[in-house]
């Protein structure tokens, strides 16, 4: 299983992994840096303090936490924090969306690529996919949580409200479910396209467990997490509403729908890159 990373640490991988995500993107001129850059923080904290896992992969997961990503067009931050991880070599990062690649822009698992469960491109699927691994968990007797991260633009899909209802009427308690509300989809502001009004007042109506946090300080971000988890077990589904700022880490990406699926040019990059310390070393 991983070791718990302090904060000072955690941070160290967040810039790593931004770097990597504006390189990768910049690399083939297609990508999603402005929400991958919004959720590294909650990545990190997840895969190098939070999560229970083995990076050993084994499909099944016996006795682990799981984790599904449902807005799969943010692969480049999942697929730099499991290299980093140690599920496959940082060298591969190189290969991203390219031809016969194992990274392609939407995450599959038909290429036996390691930590990948589900195939993750149609949007609103990840909830009924996590809750469905969170009864199994259930059903073995095993003690282990399921995380899943959802798009706020993505909660305008019927399907996750019928996982929703799911959830709470079972009471699938084992499972933390997060929301990236950083109020932009890829046509515009959330308010403008399709207005989300409370969620907050949503979640519960629905009958689930709501905290609140902020996705883009590493250490709230850790708290929140963590008594997520101390929710779980009482009945109900814990949902986690984290407020993100798309783009975060560098400033002519933040808060603008515009960095929702461009690549930086030759520039932008090197502007980038000076906004963001190596901790790690570039693939």
């Amino acid at each position: 299983m991983a070791n718990q990373a302090n904060i000072q640490e955690l941070e160290k991988i967040a810039s790593q992994v931004r770097r990597d995500i504006v390189r990768m993107v910049h690399a083939v001129n297609s990508g999603h840096p402005g929400g991958s850059l919004g959720c590294t923080d909650f990545f990190v904290a997840l895969y190098f303090h939070i999560l229970k896992h083995n990076v050993d992969f084994n499909m099944d997961a016996k006795n682990e936490d799981l984790f599904f990503l449902s807005n799969g067009h943010i692969s480049p931050v999942w697929y730099s924090v499991l290299a980093r991880s140690g599920y496959f070599e940082t060298s591969e990062l190189s290969t991203f969306r390219k031809i016969d690649s194992r990274l392609q822009g939407h995450p599959t698992p038909e290429e036996n690529l390691p930590g990948i469960r589900i195939a993750s491109g149609s949007l609103g699927q990840g909830l009924s996919a996590a809750l469905g691994a969170a009864q199994t968990k259930k059903l073995n007797n095993e003690d282990n949580l399921v995380y899943v991260l959802m798009g706020d633009g993505e909660l305008q899909e019927g399907q996750i409200w019928e996982a929703a209802m799911y959830g709470a009427h079972h009471k699938v308690d084992n499972i933390i479910a997060t929301v990236d509300y950083n109020g932009q989809q890829i046509d515009g502001p959330i308010t403008e396209v399709m207005d989300l009004k409370d969620l907050k007042a949503k979640w519960l109506a629905f009958g689930w467990e709501v905290i609140e946090s902020n996705g883009n300080n590493m250490e709230e971000i850790v708290k929140s997490l963590e008594h997520a988890k101390s929710l779980t077990g009482k009945g109900k589904p814990v949902l986690n509403l984290m407020k993100t700022e798309m783009g975060f880490g560098v400033d002519f990406m933040v808060g603008t729908h515009k960095w929702h699926g461009v690549a930086p040019n030759d520039e932008e990059l090197a502007n980038a890159l000076s906004q963001l310390e190596e901790t790690l070393g570039d693939y």
